[in-house]
């Protein structure tokens, strides 16, 4: 289905109205939460996460809060307001634009390093297949894993190494050559201006799923079973970049994952280290954080609900693999990004985990515009 592109000059009509034209239809279709196109826009100036559906319903609900932090001008607020409405623009037609550029890249983009696309487990630390190991034999036990990897007191949060040095170096040279390349590049989400979608490069059938489903669900399905670690079926991987002139930290927040990944793949940086507080759910006032040091190669593995955030760079440039897995049936039930049954919106390309269940199966449609 191919999404509808917004007219005016740039700007982003009223959303219920362009949403009324999204309904569930097709199985075996991929889906977004409708939330997607209206919740959780980041406006970096302000270190604000705010909701549009229209101008008045903005101006409302966020003007005297921007006004607060600085925004203390009409031409500001105007600017903001334009932002965001070129962002949920931009929303309206992401999936459309980035298989487009999937497509270009495939055609044009010449590689580096073509081995990297495939994952070998000659890439893979023997600490990791040993884990990997454990999780999957007849012993396999939380309390036994703990013995293999690294946890971070009360939180949930596990470091164990992953790639060896020589895949590091070789994969940051290919995500360097095709930054150097001309195509266009998608980035990660608001709040990374500096990455790479992995899926657009074509290294998600190849290089993450196997690394998933081979790699990864064994860990997950002993540390969290009960935010779907034994049935995660999706994902989306990208690669962000942080250096002083460039994008230096990484703001509060929670993935749209059930459990990520976060593997730094180097170079040579001081500080930037990320740190953990409690679930999204526990009041801003009483979180207790911790902060985890990055080692190259090295995974941190969390729960995506998890607030967290990455602390400025001083020196260096780090780069940084970024896996959201995602398990349909424990989002199918309550959307991680607006905490409600979602409602679902057909998209093209890969969606955001979501499935058809047994109700929609039975023919029934969402109209979107109700839901604004």
């Amino acid at each position: 289905m191919q999404l509808p592109v917004v007219a005016g000059s740039g700007r982003t009509q009223n959303v219920a109205r362009i949403l009324s034209s999204f309904c569930v239809m097709s199985a075996g279709a991929s889906y977004s939460c409708a939330c997607f196109y209206t919740e959780n826009i980041f406006i970096a100036e302000y270190q604000l996460h705010a909701s549009f559906t229209d101008e008045q319903q903005f101006t409302r609900d966020y003007e005297r809060v921007l006004q607060s932090r600085g925004c203390r001008s009409a031409q500001k607020f105007a600017r903001v307001l334009e932002m965001v409405k070129n962002e949920v623009q931009r929303r309206m037609i992401l999936a459309e634009e980035s298989m487009r550029r999937k497509e270009e890249i495939s055609l044009y983009y010449k590689t580096l390093h073509p081995e990297v696309y495939v994952l070998q487990e000659s890439f893979l630390t023997e600490e990791f297949l040993e884990v990997v190991r454990f999780c999957e034999s007849p012993n396999a036990s939380l309390e036994g894993l703990l013995d293999y990897v690294r946890s971070v007191p009360g939180k949930r949060i596990y470091c164990f190494p992953v790639f060896v040095p020589e895949f590091c170096r070789d994969f940051l040279e290919e995500l360097e050559n095709f930054e150097k390349s001309l195509l266009e590049k998608g980035r990660p989400n608001t709040m990374n201006n500096y990455g790479v979608l992995l899926n657009e490069l074509g290294l998600d059938e190849s290089f993450i799923t196997p690394l998933r489903e081979k790699y990864l669900h064994p860990l997950a399905s002993i540390l969290y079973p009960d935010w779907g670690g034994g049935c995660l079926d999706s994902h989306k991987a990208f690669v962000v970049q942080y250096s002083v002139d460039k994008d230096l930290d990484l703001s509060s927040h929670y993935d749209n994952s059930e459990v990520t990944l976060n593997v730094s793949l180097g170079k040579e940086f001081t500080d930037g280290n990320l740190y953990f507080s409690d679930m999204r759910e526990v009041p801003s006032g009483e979180r207790r954080y911790a902060e985890v040091e990055h080692t190259i190669g090295h995974g941190i593995l969390h729960r995506g609900q998890q607030v967290h955030g990455a602390l400025p760079v001083t020196s260096g440039e780090r780069w940084n693999l970024i896996i959201w897995m995602r398990a349909s049936s424990i989002r199918n039930k309550q959307c991680p990004m607006c905490n409600k049954v979602p409602q679902l919106v057909e998209t093209m390309g890969e969606g955001d985990g979501f499935t058809m269940t047994k109700k929609e199966d039975r023919g029934e449609t969402v109209d979107v515009c109700t839901l604004i």
